[in-house]
């Protein structure tokens, strides 16, 4: 395993998801994840943000340690998939914990929420996948080269 990859790639993944929650904000789908957090720990939003990108660089951890080298696909295929763990996680133990229910069921719009947890944590795990590459290939950036 590549820690410092992995982190690289959760830093940046954790980026890509924001803006993607960041424009559903956007557009009337408020999805803002580090305001749910720091209100769920009842922290400032600063510590809302920090959990944000913990939580993204320790579940790319995981991704490195445990999962890359058994999931088929290429390096961002491989990613997304995994991807589908944290959406599951986040939407079978987390959201109920928040009080918003299994799969967001208590919230309004919960069908789009759900929709949009599951596309950015697809996109998110297709980044890191991409980023962090396989044991053999590397990195996108040096597989290309």
């Amino acid at each position: 395993m590549n820690a410092g990859k992995a982190i690289l790639a959760g830093l940046i993944g954790t980026i890509v998801m924001t803006l993607l929650t960041v424009m559903a904000g956007v557009m009337g789908l408020p999805m803002d994840i580090p305001a749910m957090l720091s209100s769920f720990m009842g922290a400032s939003i600063v510590i809302g943000w920090l959990a944000h990108f913990m939580i993204g660089v320790v579940l790319a951890l995981i991704y490195a340690y445990g999962f890359v080298n058994w999931l088929p696909g290429s390096p961002a295929g491989k990613g997304a998939l995994y991807g589908l763990f944290p959406f599951l996680a986040a939407q079978i133990v987390v959201m109920p914990m928040m009080g918003m229910g299994l799969f967001t069921s208590n919230a309004p719009n919960a069908f789009l929420l759900v929709m949009g947890s599951l596309m950015g944590h697809l996109i998110y795990g297709a980044v890191v996948g991409a980023i962090y590459g396989t044991p053999q290939q590397g990195s996108l950036s040096s597989a290309s080269s």
